[in-house]
């Protein structure tokens, strides 16, 4: 097996790297960044989503497995004591995958025959450059609403307790393969109107987004800011691809939301 490491980069996440590296190795596994398959992330969620990033070119292939060194991610189910536990499973246990929905961002722009295609994790939001943004949104096809305030967020279901929810969104189960569009603060007076709920919207159904003026926005996808020109419209859409855990034991998704949000 050809086994790959992300690390934060503070001195605890090095200093395990370092020690995982070593005792797979004595265990005859093979280090191999470009064509991994399976993806150690020691550090937390955020880790994990530039872990992601990384190999986003092979998710059919390679397995993703996190440490988390801070607080308890969504992501990262191990902590450093159970180092060598893990090193154990993956070296001598057939490991369970376990696959989550992902988010397709497709960018159109103006000029005809470019386009910008990327996959996110959590989440993509969508912000004008400066002012308030003015979007028409389709769902399949269909003018469902104009939308003004500060942005959009559209998160997977396993990106629904990050930004999504300090937005007001649902929690979904990641087994559900769907999108959620939530809104950022949005105008609602007598003139204009907007749905003010979140949507949820099946796999099948695509989400776009059109510009009604200006067509300059800031797109982020999961971690990483983007600064978009002549955007003809934004599509959002359920992907065929998906993100692949190794799974080694249990890892019940409502624990980890009573975990993180209600536990002391």
């Amino acid at each position: 097996m050809k086994f790959a490491i992300t690390s934060k980069g503070d001195q605890k996440s090095n200093i395990l790297m370092s020690k995982m590296r070593t005792y797979l190795l004595d265990f005859d596994l093979i280090y191999d960044e470009d064509q991994p398959d399976i993806v150690v992330s020691i550090g937390g969620d955020g880790t994990l989503l530039y872990a992601f990033h990384r190999y986003s070119s092979r998710l059919s292939k390679t397995a993703f497995v996190g440490i988390h060194t801070g607080h308890l991610g969504f992501y990262a189910d191990w902590i450093p004591d159970e180092i060598e536990k893990l090193v154990i499973a993956i070296a001598k246990t057939p490991y369970q995958v376990v696959e989550y929905p992902l988010l397709e961002v497709i960018i159109r722009y103006t000029h005809a025959g470019k386009e910008s295609r990327y996959l996110a994790l959590n989440e993509s939001t969508v912000k004008s450059v400066e002012g308030t943004l003015v979007m028409d949104v389709e769902i399949r096809g269909q003018h469902f609403e104009r939308f003004r305030g500060d942005g959009l967020c559209i998160s997977t279901p396993s990106g629904s307790t990050a930004y999504n929810k300090a937005l007001g969104g649902a929690i979904i189960h990641p087994s559900i393969s769907a999108l959620q569009v939530a809104e950022m603060a949005s105008i609602n007076n007598r003139v204009f109107r907007t749905v003010g709920s979140p949507l949820i919207l099946p796999a099948h159904h695509t989400c776009m987004l059109k510009p009604v003026k200006i067509s300059d926005f800031q797109v982020t996808i999961d971690h990483l800011t983007l600064l978009h020109k002549d955007v003809k419209s934004i599509q959002y859409r359920v992907p065929e691809e998906k993100i692949r855990f190794a799974r080694f034991r249990p890892f019940p998704f409502w624990k980890r939301v009573h975990d993180s949000f209600i536990s002391d």
